[in-house]
């Protein structure tokens, strides 16, 4: 069997495995990036003229549009939703505060227990359209109490 054909194969397997290892370094010392996440405070607050206001905090890395984040509410009925807000969010990788405020339709919410729903949403325009990409999204159960 010639040697020659054998010294090749072995040399192309030595540079691939040097070249995997000098590469293997330099991807495990990029620090992971931070996963993304929005809370609800478990206590928002509700005004005598029905206005709900709801806190948290949140993390983004940045998108190619604004982010958002905006906030909905459910009490009696499960099935309706009541948007309450929307705010401007700073994706720079760390945590900061949110803060929304708004009034469902008819009264329809009182002091008491409802269900909120937290998302970051950035806008990205495609065409004509702006398209939604969820970030991340919550759940949480939120006590109301008047203000």
């Amino acid at each position: 069997m010639p040697v020659r054909p054998l010294l090749g194969t072995a040399s192309c397997a030595a540079l691939l495995l040097l070249g995997a290892a000098a590469a293997a370094p330099s991807a495990a010392a990029a620090p992971p990036a931070p996963a993304e996440y929005v809370t609800v405070d478990p206590e928002g607050r509700i005004a005598a003229d029905g206005t709900v206001t709801l806190t948290g905090t949140y993390l983004c890395v940045g998108g190619e549009a604004p982010v958002y984040v905006s906030s909905s509410v459910s009490q009696s009925e499960p099935d309706v939703n009541h948007g309450i807000g929307g705010s401007v969010a700073v994706c720079d990788g760390k945590e900061h505060r949110w803060q929304n405020s708004g009034k469902a339709a008819d009264d329809a919410l009182t002091a008491g227990p409802v269900k909120v729903e937290a998302t970051l949403l950035e806008l990205r325009a495609s065409g004509i359209l702006l398209l939604p990409v969820p970030h991340a999204v919550s759940h949480h159960d939120v006590t109301l109490v008047k203000s």
